[in-house]
């Protein structure tokens, strides 16, 4: 493919075609025209392109006001930026964007009618962000200058773009492109066309490992969210996540990942999305879903749950992990209740047990201690703003009591979980880490690219890479290993890229030769 006519990325000869003018296109567009390139709009909805451009225009107004655009350049954009009545006028486009409606055949269809107007070296990138780049070039005269070009909405605050080459796009349009990105401000990581790209292909662990866990009944909703967001740092809980997204959206990408993995266990999705789905309870779009919603958009509060409190005599904490025990010892000196030093608990201590990837019945049994008497407890990430106790079936609620007391002692919030292989946090961050390790194990992108793209794109605290490598990638494959054995389902599998890093000492950003 020649690329001799194309101007740099940084050229202000450089004329981008957006078709589609809602808020991806528009927002595509107004990153463009503002990093200098001529843009010109074009819709399939008569008037659509015209609406598009004056809002764009407001949209500089209103940057200006704020101080954060000069208002010469905002002048000077909106003199780039020209709304078609026709896609005919995308001729003489250097790259063209589609940010059109997900679906195949109508991308394939605009494709095939933008050959017949654009030269033979002008870009073709796709937005889609869940259709094979592959089948979209497919059938076409030039399939070789078609890449995703995958931007996350709202786009000039979401800084992450996807590059994407499909199984025959040259690798130079894929360079092009992530110039291109750099260029209008974003970070632009290059990935395979694999089902989701890195994005959301990453942030299949986080959604439904935590659906898993309602579906095992480990935890309420917001038992669940508060969990995640407290100990874990996410911004928001998985439920409350799928609410914002709208289950609509999320619930089919669910399906259409898992299926195009050919029913990969990791990605399994759950039954109750899918009955909250036919339902219509889509989330804050219609007022309800996991929460319901007030007219203002607001989530109803929710109190947390009155837990009965006690004062335990005395408390003996397992040795089986020092490194955890050291962690949940200062709670104890805290709320000033003896701690017992001997092998074995005396009759009447409240038992507290530190799972790594098992359950609270399964520690119990294997210290033969009193499951009436035991309790365990999260101790793996953040212990500072809420503390998680989970009971055994066995356990009496007057020993519940003297847990919640012990670590509510100071305040902070606890949460109580029935019994679960890994708890809650370690199970769905020690997922992501796996799903991430298997990304850079695929090789569909560079293993500091995983971590920029996620990141960006979903708000995580760190990337997932970097989180395993700060929890410690031995303790990662601990906790899989243990979540393996005891469920027995190969979603827990680790990746051969953590087993081999964690067995070395190796970083799990660590490439080989």
């Amino acid at each position: 493919m020649q690329n001799g006519m194309r101007p740099e990325p940084t050229s202000p000869q450089l004329v981008v075609g957006l078709v589609g003018c809602g808020i991806m296109g528009r927002g595509i567009a107004q990153i463009a025209v503002l990093s200098g390139a001529q843009v010109r709009l074009t819709d399939a909805r008569e008037g659509a392109a015209k609406v598009a451009r004056e809002e764009l225009l407001a949209t500089f107004g209103k940057l200006v006001d704020k101080g954060k655009l000069d208002a010469a350049a905002a002048s000077a954009a909106g003199e780039r930026l020209q709304a078609c009545t026709g896609i005919e006028q995308l001729a003489g486009c250097h790259v063209v964007v589609e940010a059109i409606v997900e679906d195949l055949a109508a991308k394939r269809s605009l494709f095939s009618t933008l050959e017949g107007i654009v030269t033979a070296d002008t870009i073709l990138a796709t937005n889609t962000s869940s259709l094979p780049v592959t089948a979209i070039a497919a059938g076409l005269k030039h399939p070789e200058r078609v890449a995703g070009f995958h931007f996350f909405n709202p786009v000039p605050l979401m800084k992450i773009v996807e590059a994407i080459g499909g199984f025959l796009t040259e690798a130079s349009v894929v360079d092009y492109l992530l110039a291109l990105g750099k260029h209008w401000g974003h970070t632009a990581v290059r990935a395979k066309d694999t089902p989701g790209f890195i994005v959301n292909h990453a942030g299949r662990g986080y959604g439904t490992e935590g659906l898993r866990l309602l579906a095992e009944g480990v935890a309420t909703v917001p038992a669940l969210d508060n969990i995640l967001r407290d100990t874990a740092g996410f911004r928001l809980g998985p439920c409350e996540l799928l609410d914002l997204t709208g289950l609509d959206v999320s619930h089919p990408v669910m399906e259409s990942i898992y299926h195009q993995y050919y029913e990969e266990p990791r990605f399994r999705p759950q039954v109750h999305t899918r009955q909250m789905l036919t339902a219509g309870a889509l989330g804050k779009k219609v007022g309800h879903g996991f929460y319901r919603y007030g007219s203002d958009g607001k989530k109803e509060a929710i109190a947390e749950p009155a837990q009965a409190t006690a004062t335990a005599s005395s408390v003996w904490l397992s040795q089986e992990r020092p490194e955890l025990a050291e962690k949940i010892a200062p709670f104890i000196a805290a709320a000033g209740i003896p701690l017992e030093s001997g092998a074995r608990p005396s009759d009447t201590a409240l038992c507290i047990v530190t799972p790594l990837g098992e359950d609270a019945t399964t520690c119990c049994v294997r210290e033969n201690l009193d499951a009436r008497r035991t309790v365990a407890v999260e101790s793996l990430l953040d212990l500072s703003r809420r503390r998680v106790v989970m009971t055994t079936p066995a356990t009496g609620a007057d020993y519940l009591a003297m847990a919640c007391g012990l670590f509510g002692a100071t305040g902070t919030p606890v949460s109580v979980i029935r019994d679960s292989a890994g708890l809650v946090t370690q199970r769905v961050v020690a997922h992501i880490v796996n799903i991430a390790c298997e990304i850079a194990q695929q090789d569909i992108a560079d293993p500091q690219d995983i971590d920029r793209a996620v990141t960006l794109g979903l708000g995580y605290p760190l990337g997932p890479l970097a989180w395993g490598d700060q929890i410690g990638a031995r303790t990662v494959l601990a906790i899989l290993k243990n979540l393996e054995q005891q469920t027995g389902d190969s979603r827990y599998r680790p990746s051969p890229w953590l087993q081999r890093r964690a067995l070395l000492g190796l970083s799990l950003h660590h490439k080989e030769i």
